[in-house]
């Protein structure tokens, strides 16, 4: 019973409760910002309305979800002070300086131009405020770069001395903080799998929305006007979700077998625990499911791919890949202690990357089975064509040439599969993580040195507890407001900007005071929120 009441442990739990509950918003974050501003580009390219409608309802569901994301991520960085002041004196120096990079740079971009974005519709001119949204989502990305260079550095220490008077480390090189190939590789495995996040959330409420009317249809009612133009917004986005999901799935693949090689070799227990490989072998297969105890080094059951290992280690079906006893015994004799105290939970980095590949590739191969059943739109009814259609392209199969059950499962196949990479994201992070036990910063600082000296287990366990019911309550607040917005669909009732707006100088210009009588119409209108 000490042993779960430690405060090394509650501290790593309430750290690892807030880190997977921010990063349910991280993602999405990432990818809505630039959907929404691919989408906006769309409408001020072409000037369909649709394009315009589908603009303002992610850009909706964005905003919540980066408020959300703001306010999780700052309590997430109080704990360095409250529970790992140790860590934070040691690397102070290094990790700290990536960290202010985000802050100074990133999140300006950010916080500036989302409020030039979102109070912005009627004010600038449209390639002025399109270009907002670019630099916010800009920003989203350098803000996720500079935090994964910050992780990168502990699951692989450069750019850095150890001061001989302090013993603390110092930062020497942030290039090479910056650039160094772990950081390279899983910045570009996050955004991939972020994206696939985005297209996967954007094609489950596009799919509710749009089985939603064709159910209306298949109970004989007429669809209204509003009712089609939300289905001509939904089904743009729908298309646009499947490619980036396609796409993004491919390239979390890809990029996610780079990231497997990096690691294989700068952090050998973290891929052979994954593999609950015990004993070195060559060729080394991959097991794909197992049935058994993994812990205990055998399974009763083991489905397993011959040579897959070395291949994903060594891009060869020949090498050898070292198992987790000699690399144990390895660490041991160069960092002191018995070898299983460098053995993580095999259990919890097994299953964690197997469930990881798992719900990310299930959404990768929905959105190739959406994307191949909808092309050129034969998915869909005559009824639901608008105006902005091109027809003879758009021609699609009437609903008596489709089976009911067919199209019914194939919607909720879209709906849930929405759920599935904010899964696959969570067990990622939590397989990198405990993978790399039981260092805080690998091969220089263990977790058990990190942990702040003076909180006591009734402390930590008292931040434990408020942050999880603090964090249940946004759970509900975010899920419930998404909800709402993402039910009600795009305010179709809502009128593009009929010309394009000038920009107006404050005083002495035409149209400001004494320059005309725009600015007097204007003196005493409310400033317009977006939303």
């Amino acid at each position: 019973m000490e042993l779960a009441l430690a405060p090394e442990t509650l501290a790593r739990w309430q750290f690892g409760i807030t880190t997977v509950y921010h990063f349910l918003f991280v993602p999405l974050t990432i990818s809505l910002a630039a959907i929404t501003a691919g989408l906006e580009t769309a409408w001020v390219r072409t000037g369909k309305e649709k394009y315009f409608h589908a603009t303002k309802f992610w850009g909706k569901l964005f905003l919540i979800n980066i408020a959300m994301g703001v306010v999780t991520g700052i309590v997430q960085e109080f704990q360095f002070g409250m529970n790992w002041s140790d860590y934070s004196r040691f690397v102070g120096d290094v990790f700290g300086a990536p960290l202010a990079m985000e802050a100074l740079l990133a999140f300006f971009f950010e916080s500036t131009f989302i409020g030039l974005w979102i109070f912005g519709w009627d004010k600038l001119p449209k390639k002025i405020h399109c270009a907002c949204i670019w630099i916010v989502s800009l920003g989203t990305v350098l803000s996720s770069y500079f935090i994964l260079a910050a992780n990168s550095w502990m699951q692989h220490p450069t750019g850095y001395a150890i001061d001989k008077a302090t013993g603390k480390a110092r930062l020497t090189d942030i290039w090479a903080v910056l650039t160094q190939d772990t950081t390279l590789v899983v910045v570009f495995h996050t955004l991939t799998a972020a994206f696939l996040t985005g297209g996967a959330f954007i094609v489950g409420i596009a799919s509710l929305h749009l089985w939603r009317a064709k159910r209306k249809q298949l109970r004989g009612e007429e669809l209204g006007a509003k009712e089609k133009k939300q289905i001509g917004a939904m089904r743009a986005s729908l298309r646009v979700g499947l490619i980036v999901a396609v796409v993004a799935g491919l390239g979390t693949a890809i990029s996610g077998d780079s990231l497997g090689k990096v690691m294989f070799e700068q952090q050998p227990m973290k891929m052979a625990s994954a593999e609950a490989l015990w004993d070195t072998q060559a060729p080394a297969p991959f097991s794909v499911f197992a049935v058994g105890d993994v812990s205990e080094g055998h399974n009763s059951v083991e489905l397993e791919v011959p040579a897959a290992l070395s291949f994903l280690a060594h891009s060869n079906f020949t090498d050898a890949v070292p198992g987790i006893n000699d690399v144990a015994q390895k660490e041991a004799a160069a960092y002191g202690g018995q070898p299983e105290d460098y053995i993580p939970s095999i259990f919890m980095t097994f299953w964690g990357f197997r469930l990881m590949i798992g719900f990310g590739m299930t959404s990768f191969a929905a959105g190739v089975i959406g994307l191949w059943t909808t092309r050129k739109k034969r998915w869909l009814d005559p009824a639901f064509r608008t105006a902005e259609d091109e027809v003879p392209r758009l021609m699609l199969t009437t609903t008596r040439e489709m089976s009911p059950l067919l199209t019914k499962w194939s919607w909720r196949i879209g709906i849930l599969t929405m759920g599935f990479p904010l899964i696959a994201n969570s067990f990622g992070w939590i397989f990198t993580e405990m993978g790399r036990q039981p260092w805080a910063v690998y091969g220089l600082m263990k977790t058990s040195d990190a942990v702040s000296p003076g909180v006591s287990q009734t402390e930590v366990l008292i931040s434990l507890g408020v942050f999880t019911l603090l964090y249940g309550v946004l759970a509900v607040i975010e899920v419930r407001l998404l909800a709402k917005y993402a039910k009600a669909g795009p305010d179709t009732d809502e009128k593009p900007p009929a010309e394009d707006p000038k920009l107006r100088l404050p005083s002495g210009g035409p149209g400001g005071p004494g320059g005309g009588s725009a600015a007097e119409d204007d003196a005493d209108k409310p400033l317009t929120f977006a939303y």
